[in-house]
């Protein structure tokens, strides 16, 4: 009897991934790259539009609120039962000097790149265990492994440096459970949060002499979904930042 449940580009059951901040940039094309290789996804960001595609749900909230992550994962394990993969791509990035940063900007960029990274990982983990399987994804910054004066972020560099710890952290405490833990640490990746008029600017930050892409950032994640024996991984996609200048 021929199955009733898809089969994704790796010839298992329909996994099911969580990407976070998918509403635009990088987010909704993981969302599009999840889905080429058969994926279900959950998709969700502080707005989002209902998709037509039956094989995605969309859900729209504040990741900061705790009250978000458990919409998110209980909605999706009703929708598709799994959870096998999240990505943790929201974030907020302010570039200012460290004595320029409010009381409001510090609430804002904990809020979303720290808090919303833990309550909804929690949720994800707790599921991913019940199956003895999962990968988890956070999205940094080059920025946390090369600090550049002409664009300070520290804010960025104190929330994003803790992905890139915890993420070892949690890869080495779930590793003989089956879940795998890595980081995708971009240089300045052209989205429609730089003006064009920047452009050549940030390329100049890169030794390879441009922004990157988004597709670069989800062909790296992509990867790293494959990599079934990389764990701990803070993969670099910077064009050469976090080599030297």
């Amino acid at each position: 009897m021929q199955s009733s449940r898809k089969e994704n580009y790796f010839g298992q059951r329909t996994k099911v991934a969580v990407i976070t901040g998918a509403s635009r940039g990088i987010g909704a094309a993981l969302v599009k790259g999840y889905r080429g290789l058969g994926y279900r996804v959950i998709a969700t960001a502080r707005s989002i539009d209902r998709s037509d595609d039956d094989d995605i749900l969309a859900i729209a909230g504040d990741i900061a609120e705790p009250e978000t992550a458990e919409r998110v994962i209980a909605a999706g394990i009703d929708r598709f039962g799994r959870i096998d993969t999240l990505v943790n791509n929201a974030g907020i990035f302010i570039s200012k000097p460290f004595t320029g940063y409010t009381g409001e900007d510090f609430a804002a960029v904990l809020g979303v790149n720290i808090a919303g990274f833990f309550h909804i990982t929690q949720l994800a983990v707790a599921e991913m265990q019940k199956r003895g399987s999962g990968h988890i994804v956070q999205v940094t910054t080059s920025l946390v492994a090369h600090p550049n004066a002409a664009l300070p972020a520290a804010l960025a560099a104190l929330t994003k440096g803790g992905l890139s710890a915890v993420t070892r952290s949690l890869a080495i405490e779930y590793a003989s459970r089956g879940i795998r833990v890595n980081a995708d640490s971009p240089g300045v990746i052209k989205t429609p949060m730089h003006p064009l008029e920047t452009h050549e600017a940030l390329g100049a930050l890169h030794p390879v002499g441009r922004m990157g892409e988004i597709a670069d950032i989800v062909e790296s994640i992509l990867y790293l979904e494959s990599a079934s024996f990389v764990t701990g991984e803070i993969l670099h996609v910077d064009g050469g930042q976090s080599a030297g200048h």
